[in-house]
């Protein structure tokens, strides 16, 4: 591997073939050496799944000069661990996720493959971004999102982010992005999760579905409501989830509980 330029380790959750992944390593691959380990199927939903029941596999698809393309039998969580154990030469000076094919704002964040990819990444201390467009076409146009994920990439290994922090950056399906806002995570959860699929005589399959009703519409600080109204979010994101400003008020209740 070629130790001057900056080492980019690049996985997602929709797969080797997925177009969001492609058009990711072909937005970042000036910006250093790009090795790829992606899962060889689509792997969505699958938060910071690893397995554990049975032997993961992967294997070379493609070596070019700068870039280095692997597909991997496991979950993204895994993709990354073998990369960073088996295949890399060196620590990584940059993990990203994506580019997603759907948006992984709000409570999204923590059933995302995606960000599953980031937060391992941060886990292990290294800079890391989940990128996301609000559009699960096969064939979505990724073209408007290159200039806000290079510069942010270019950003990201120039300046780090802090201790167990990650970025969540998602982009709306525009042509005509107007320009980015940090964001906090919008509140809010899904509902109408379920739709039925009868097979023959049983009644009781059924498709994940649902819709995502956000709490605080009018919130211009959220990310949901930065990305209805054509901006791209960036959500700084901890993997960090203990409540410390409720730490006080629990030891009041456990002193009055007598434990």
């Amino acid at each position: 591997m070629e130790n001057k330029r900056p080492l980019i380790l690049i996985s997602n959750d929709d797969g080797i073939m997925a177009k969001g992944l492609n058009e990711l390593i072909r937005f970042l691959r000036p910006l250093g050496e790009i090795v790829v380990m992606a899962p060889d199927r689509p792997r969505s939903g699958n938060s910071t799944a690893v397995t554990s029941t049975t032997p993961v596999h992967y294997s070379l698809v493609r070596k070019d000069v700068g870039l280095s393309i692997y597909k991997c039998s496991g979950t993204p969580t895994d993709c990354v661990k073998l990369a960073k154990h088996l295949v890399l030469d060196r620590e990584p000076d940059l993990i990203v996720g994506g580019i997603n094919h759907g948006d992984n704002s709000a409570t999204n964040v923590h059933y995302s493959g995606t960000m599953g990819v980031v937060i391992e990444g941060c886990l292990n201390g290294i800079p890391s971004i989940g990128f996301s467009l609000c559009s699960h076409d096969i064939d979505a146009e990724f073209d408007p999102t290159a200039p806000y994920v290079r510069k942010i990439a270019e950003m990201v290994l120039e300046k780090g982010l802090p201790p167990l922090t990650c970025l969540n950056v998602n982009f709306p399906d525009t042509p005509d992005i107007k320009g980015v806002k940090i964001c906090e995570q919008s509140k809010g959860r899904w509902i109408h999760e379920w739709e039925a699929c009868p097979r023959r005589n049983d009644a009781n399959y059924f498709w994940l579905t649902g819709e995502f009703t956000d709490h605080e519409p009018e919130n211009e600080k959220n990310d949901h409501w930065a990305l209805t109204n054509g901006y791209a979010a960036i959500t700084p994101t901890t993997v960090d989830l203990t409540a410390y400003d409720f730490m006080d008020e629990l030891r009041g209740y456990c002193r009055q509980a007598g434990i």
